[in-house]
Parts: C-alpha cells; sequence; structure tokens
C-alpha cells in the first residue's frame, strides 16, 4: 500500500465536495489527464482510502431537524460490554454518529430526529435500552453552524 501523495490528496478533497464529479473534470483540476487519474482513484478506492460515495441529504427538508448529542456511560467497559453495545447501537436508525470517547462518560451519539418528543421516545424506549447503560445526558443542537465532512 502507497502512502496518498499531494495528488492523491487533491483527487480526495475535490471528491469530498462533489463525488458525482466528472472524471475529466476531476482529472483538469487535480492537474492530470483522464486515464491517470482513474488509475489513482481506482488505487484509492482499492487501498481503502475512498470508501465509498454518497449523496448528502437536506434533513431539515425532510423533517429531521432536531439534533441532539447524547452523552453515554456504561456500568461496564470490558470489551465483552463494549461490543454487546456497538453492535446494538448500530440498529438504532436515529443514530447518525456514534464515537467511543476518552474522557468522563463512553460514547457520544449524534441523533437525528423529526422533534423533541420523538427525541425523548428514542431516548427513553432505545438509548437507554442498550446494553450496559448507565446513564445519559443530553444536549440540544440550536443551530448546526458546519455540518457534513466538507
Amino acid at each position: 500500500m502507497t502512502e496518498p501523495d499531494r495528488i492523491d490528496r487533491s483527487i480526495m478533497r475535490e471528491l469530498q465536495k462533489n463525488a458525482r464529479i466528472t472524471i475529466t473534470e476531476l482529472a483538469s483540476r487535480v492537474g492530470l489527464s483522464k486515464t491517470p487519474c482513474q488509475v489513482r482513484m481506482r488505487r484509492l478506492e482499492e487501498q481503502g482510502y475512498i470508501t465509498g460515495y454518497t449523496a448528502l441529504l437536506n434533513q431539515t427538508r425532510m423533517g429531521m431537524s432536531h439534533i441532539a448529542f447524547a452523552q453515554v456511560t456504561l456500568n461496564d467497559t470490558s470489551s465483552k460490554a463494549l461490543a454487546a453495545f456497538n453492535e446494538a447501537v448500530r440498529g438504532i436508525a436515529a443514530v447518525e454518529q456514534c464515537h467511543m470517547i476518552a474522557g468522563n462518560f463512553d460514547y457520544l451519539l449524534k441523533v437525528r430526529t423529526r422533534n423533541m418528543a420523538e427525541y425523548r421516545q428514542v431516548l427513553g424506549e432505545q438509548i437507554s435500552a442498550l446494553p450496559h447503560v448507565l446513564q445519559t445526558s443530553t444536549f440540544v443542537v440550536m443551530e448546526s453552524v458546519r455540518d457534513g465532512a466538507l
């Protein structure tokens, strides 16, 4: 596996901005011709630097404008307990992101719902019921200043 060079990083940055860019336009922006650009893209995909392509959706237009971050503290942090939590949290559709944290709590979840009532239901019936959850604490987003990879 080769480390990405300056051109590879440029390709990845451009694809993050617009994954639907044509190969011709991408090649032009990174200073390559079409074929070498395609070869580099394939290599970046094969080596796992590019793991997929996706569409960014306007969640507010889709009625999913409520964002909350939930701190989760577990009552057991053994490998087995962490694995059980990790597997179960993947099954909650409202959990947009889940990160294990080094600090005073164990996980930080980004949860997206339609409104506070729906969030309360997800928290009470799904998140709190996850394996080994001892306590949660919620922080509600008032405004998203920057959201996404760009």
